[in-house]
């Protein structure tokens, strides 16, 4: 028989109130670029309509235990107004994380598992004999114990060198990675908010790899117009522009940054949510937002095969599903012979970090 069991219901206390409220304040500083001025405006709104606070410990409290706490610093360019810190921006990082990957986090370590066999940490089928120099963790037990039941009898037992087998483990590599974002106009058109959740999968991202893979690379660059790289301090910030998608600006920049990397195995997300409508010719803007412009598609197609000459695949995330523009990823990745996820917000972040262990291989 199934039974509840009720208990007298206690007031949070104040460092409970305190930690539900900064989740809230963290989403908000995504949604807002990093604006605390605006983001304390709509907690101080959502306060209003759902009393999230207590009269014991209101707004006030809360904005005073983000200062005291470290999270908050004075704002040099507005007077009287606040910034965040570094341990702010830390915060944001690892709450991204724990929003997008929180399932992944829990498994053991060692996830970039490889086709190739060498030294790593998750173990394939493969048993070969003990070479000199192999690490004593990798023996395999049961089959060494075997080997010498069977070479030297069971009544005295002996162990040699030559009954010892050695377990394979899959090879685990490093990848230098650049993330595209894409912040033309489209991405906040028609009331949809594309941008934050772009941004808050670049934060899990690059919180991801400086935890659990510190031998990786991350680059990240936003195109619009045109393209340029920015510090991973500088994505809570970014807001979209009144700005065409200039993808082969993205893609040459990625090439770029991709070449100074001495990692052999290279590799591009891009994340965006529509066609290229912008190449430049000389100094001057070539710009067509309607349809599929034969023009800029072609100078597009043609990089991303350059990338597979290289041997840098690109994975596009289409965060839309218009069939058009579903045709031109087609097109794309077909070029590239990379891979194209067709996602939608939601699913984002689980799908880039899947694509990553995937890649994550050694490549000859």
């Amino acid at each position: 028989m199934i039974s509840w069991k009720f208990s007298k219901y206690f007031e949070p206390e104040d460092g409970d109130l305190f930690e539900k409220l900064f989740k809230v304040f963290q989403e908000l500083l995504l949604y807002t670029s990093g604006d605390v001025r605006e983001a304390l405006s709509w907690l101080t709104e959502l306060d209003k309509t759902y009393h999230l606070t207590t009269e014991e410990y209101g707004m006030a409290d809360f904005i005073q235990d983000l200062i005291d706490k470290g999270y908050l610093q004075p704002d040099q360019e507005a007077s009287g107004g606040f910034a965040i810190s570094s341990k702010m921006e830390v915060s944001i990082r690892q709450k991204a994380l724990d929003d997008v990957f929180d399932s992944i986090r829990k498994t053991g370590r060692g996830q970039h598992s490889t086709t190739s066999p060498g030294m790593g940490d998750e173990f394939t089928s493969e048993i070969r004999p003990f070479e000199f120099g192999d690490k004593l963790d990798r023996i395999a037990i049961s089959e060494s114990l075997r080997n010498a039941q069977i070479n030297h009898g069971i009544d005295d037992f002996t162990l040699t060198e030559g009954d010892l087998e050695i377990q394979e483990t899959f090879y685990q590599s490093q990848m230098s990675t650049v993330l595209m974002i894409d912040i033309s106009h489209s991405m906040i058109l028609y009331g949809e908010d594309r941008i934050t959740p772009a941004k808050k999968v670049a934060l899990a991202l690059a919180e991801m790899i400086r935890t659990r893979y510190p031998k990786d690379t991350l680059d990240i660059l936003v195109f619009g117009d045109d393209a340029w790289q920015i510090e991973l301090s500088e994505v809570p910030y970014l807001q979209v522009g009144p700005y065409h998608t200039n993808t082969v600006a993205g893609l040459e920049l990625a090439m770029a940054i991709l070449r100074r990397r001495k990692n052999p195995n290279k590799q591009v997300f891009m994340i965006t949510d529509g066609k290229p409508t912008c190449i430049k010719v000389g100094k001057k803007y070539y710009k067509n937002a309607y349809g599929i412009d034969r023009k800029i598609l072609n100078r597009t197609l043609a990089l991303g095969a350059k990338c597979r000459k290289l041997g840098i695949p690109i994975t596009t995330f289409m965060i839309a599903s218009d069939p058009y523009l579903v045709e031109f990823v087609d097109k794309f990745t077909a070029a590239n012979q990379g891979k194209a996820f067709y996602s939608s917000l939601e699913g984002l972040g689980e799908f880039l970090f899947m694509d990553y262990k995937q890649n994550k291989r050694k490549r000859k």
